[in-house]
């Protein structure tokens, strides 16, 4: 599979890696996928041994399918060192047709209906059978699969050899009471949580880096002049960029490219704002052009309105088969489905459509499919556009599908947990095709898009619609927004937004409506917001900034956990002189993305906090941090743990610590600024008037560079949190900072946790603090201290060994 129906470069000669992560149930971070080897190798990011399957989830074309057909292409190659003899993939969409009646053995599923084996099919069953783990089953989309299949008829037991319906197989395969040891890797988009027993590991699609997408332009741009004007189109344009961190958005941008480059005088891509429904409405037109007529000799200058207008009727067509599946979440049509709109062959081979083979599993019959499922709710969204007397509860039905309370995401198996279901409720269900039909609902009902529209349905009929959309949009935000966490934060009215907020931030930005920002600003009744873990990509930072640039006084906007990167910070620019808090943790943020931050934070100096923990920054990005810290001194929080910044990032941002005279709160947990970078941070504590709180954990700092800390602090009144956990300070550190504590009478908490002092630096500690009432605690546990020997301090209850 791949997103065309005729590719004409191989895989592996385009194909980039893209983020690939590890994670644990709670999707924290266990460590990133070096090849894919990793993803069956038992040493990195298992979570659960009894697990039989490997469940790789992520947004709608973030790389899924494209990931497996890699994998098989590597095994076929003899390159995917994992053990396999056998490789089995399946598209989960094919058990939507299987009848509620029918059923089949182990056998037929692999050999009827995947591939036939070369070899005696009998002999090749039994060694599977005897050595399961030889067998490799990837299953794609299982989001995908629509059923009436009542799953908890399932039996407990089961055997390989006795038919039952193959969705039965499925559940069956993947929790391991068939074929138990054989590899198994299911995928599904973000929201599709599979039951935690049957997971083995967890791997989160993130889409493309900045270096994944030039490695990804470099091999589809063969020709350097192309590729040179497609990079510049990138650079001057942040929100088309930020679309091509999600794998199937930039195919489709660079094939549209590709096309117009040698179809068209012109060779540009727009320079506006782009939107989803651009790019969309671009491919259409590029698919539309590839059957109408042209003079040989000369280039097609058709205009997208007269492209669109000359194909209408196959517009329709397609439109209408799209809705038709659309509402019952199918996404494979029978030739007789296809047929019955009178569309021609020549219409079938656009480009929009692809063949599969029939489930029936005889080879005989096509059915069909649109080439990716985003293409399908654009389509459905055309349809209820251009269907002239559609009435208001049809056109705003799928927002009805995506606007239930939020609770946890949808569950599929184990089958005990799907018998609680309500009756009639379909498990494998998910929404995000709803929300995508919704989206280009939006972009196509815009004013922007009326001069195009207006060719397929009446004015009178698009400004009823458009009225419609707008007035929902508005009643469906307040109420949103009346439903919100709230809280009050120093200074700020913060909100707690979920991912469905996110997505109504998206159709507002597709709309292109200032007025219904404004609004949107208004209702909020706020000047914090908190979209933290909302699954946010890059693209997502344009609907956020279209809205919050309308707010009129400071801003604090929390963006934690999420997949920013640094197309993400550059889609923020027209927000950057409201933000006094940007909260851009764990994101895939580089030195480039903090380049950005540091030239427009640095304009309007208002920012208070800044939190880059858990990114890709390394001593480059630290010295942009330490310049933003030197020119703000409004700046009084830094957030910058768990990145790759060494002893030369650590001394440039001492040193701008060091002269600044409102720095609060320093974090630099996780970093490796050794015992050179505690040496500059020991200067930059000695007298300084505002720090209270400094983490220099898991730094790499020995007893040299602890001694030094130490000393330092007998020269500092305002520290009152200091951590230097996770480091190797020993007893010789422990004594100077009892001599210290002698002196300090202002350090409230010292964290020494998971160091190298033994007992012997404990005393010099506890001896010290008959001198000092101020401090509250001194962290020891995970220290060369046994718990025979911690009873000496038993009755020092400041100092806590375990």
């Amino acid at each position: 599979m791949s997103y065309a129906q005729k590719e004409e470069m191989l895989l592996e000669e385009t194909y980039a890696a893209s983020l690939i992560e590890l994670v644990s149930y709670t999707n924290e971070s266990l460590g990133k996928v070096s090849c894919l080897e990793d993803l069956f190798d038992d040493r990195i990011g298992l979570i659960n041994e009894d697990g039989e399957t490997i469940y790789v989830f992520g947004d709608a074309g973030i790389g899924k399918s494209i990931l497996l057909q890699k994998m098989q292409n590597l095994w076929a190659r003899g390159e995917l060192d994992v053990g396999a003899k056998f490789f089995f993939r399946f598209r989960c969409r094919m058990f939507s047709c299987f009848k509620e009646n029918e059923a089949i053995c182990l056998k037929d599923l692999l050999f009827k209906y995947n591939c036939y084996p070369d070899q005696d099919p009998e002999e090749v069953f039994n060694h599977i059978l005897h050595f399961p783990h030889t067998a490799l089953f990837t299953f794609d989309g299982f989001d995908e699969i629509h059923s009436d299949f009542d799953l908890s008829s399932i039996p407990e037991i089961c055997s390989p050899n006795e038919p039952t319906h193959p969705l039965a197989l499925l559940v069956n395969l993947l929790s391991g009471k068939i074929l138990k040891g054989s590899r198994k890797v299911l995928t599904a988009r973000t929201g599709t949580e599979i039951h935690q027993n049957i997971i083995r590991k967890k791997v989160l699609l993130r889409g493309f880096s900045s270096s994944n997408l030039k490695e990804y332009t470099k091999n589809f741009f063969r020709d350097e002049a192309c590729r040179v004007l497609m990079s510049n189109q990138l650079e001057a344009n942040p929100s088309l960029c930020s679309l091509c961190s999600v794998p199937l958005f930039c195919w489709i941008i660079f094939k549209c490219f590709e096309l117009f480059h040698s179809m068209f005088d012109s060779q540009e891509l727009p320079n506006y704002s782009v939107t989803l429904t651009d790019v969309f409405l671009l491919m259409t037109e590029v698919h539309l052009n590839r059957i109408l007529k042209t003079n040989l000799l000369k280039k097609n200058t058709r205009s997208q309105v007269e492209t669109f207008r000359s194909k209408k009727e196959t517009l329709f067509s397609l439109s209408k088969i799209a809705h038709v599946g659309m509402e019952k979440s199918l996404f494979i049509f029978d030739q007789e489905e296809v047929t019955s709109l009178n569309m021609s062959e020549q219409d079938l081979h656009l480009g929009f459509l692809r063949t599969v083979h029939d489930c029936g599993g005889y080879g005989d019959q096509f059915s069909y499919e649109f080439l990716h499922l985003t293409l399908q709710s654009f389509f459905t969204a055309l349809f209820l556009v251009t269907e002239e007397k559609l009435d208001t509860k049809v056109l705003l039905k799928f927002f009805a599908e995506c606007s239930s309370t939020e609770t946890a995401p949808s569950t599929c198996l184990p089958i005990s947990w799907l018998r609680k279901r309500p009756i009639g409720e379909d498990p494998f269900r998910n929404k995000e095709h709803f929300h995508f039909t919704n989206l280009f609902l939006c972009g196509l009902l815009s004013k922007d898009k009326e001069k195009l529209i207006r060719h397929l349905v009446s004015p009178a009929a698009i400004k009823r619609k458009r009225n419609a959309l707008i007035t929902y949009l508005l009643e469906s935000m307040k109420f949103q927004l009346q439903n919100l966490m709230r809280a009050k934060l120093k200074g700020y009215k913060q909100i707690q937004v979920m991912p469905n907020f996110v997505w109504m931030l998206r159709c507002i930005y597709e709309t292109q409506s200032e007025k219904l920002a404004k609004l949107t600003v208004r209702g909020m009744r706020a000047n914090y917001l908190k979209l933290t873990y909302c699954n946010a990509y890059s693209s997502d930072c344009s609907a956020i900034s279209f809205v919050m640039q309308h707010f009129q006084k400071h801003l604090g906007l929390d963006l934690d956990n999420n997949n920013i990167n640094d197309y993400g910070v550059k889609q923020l620019l027209p927000c950057f002189n409201k933000l006094a808090v940007i909260r851009l943790n764990v994101n895939q943020i580089t030195d480039h993305g903090v380049r950005v931050l540091y030239d427009e934070l640095s304009k309007y100096k208002i920012v208070t906090f800044l939190g880059l923990y858990n990114n890709q920054i390394t001593d480059v990005g630290a010295k942009y941090v330490a310049r933003l810290i030197e020119e703000c001194s409004s700046l009084t929080y830094v957030k910058i743990g768990a990145n790759k910044i060494t002893s030369e990032g650590g001394k440039c941002l001492a040193l701008a610590i060091q002269k600044s005279k409102t720095m609060y709160d320093i974090g630099m947990w996780g970093n490796q600024v050794g015992d050179e970078g505690a040496k500059a941070f020991a200067e930059a504590l000695r007298n300084h008037p505002t720090l209270t709180n400094v983490s220099l954990a898991f730094n790499g700092i020995t007893t040299e560079g602890g001694k030094i800390i130490a000393e330092a602090l007998q020269h500092n009144n305002t520290v009152k949190i200091f951590w230097l956990t996770k480091n190797a300070i020993g007893d010789e550190a422990a004594e100077r900072f009892a001599e210290m504590l002698r002196v300090n009478k202002k350090l409230a908490h010292l964290w020494l946790i998971q160091n190298q002092i033994t007992a012997k630096g404990a005393k010099y500690l506890s001896e010290a603090l008959q001198e000092n009432t101020t401090i509250k605690e001194i962290c020891l546990n995970g220290n060369l201290i046994t718990q025979e020997e911690a009873k000496a301090f038993a009755n020092e209850e400041r100092i806590i060994c375990f």
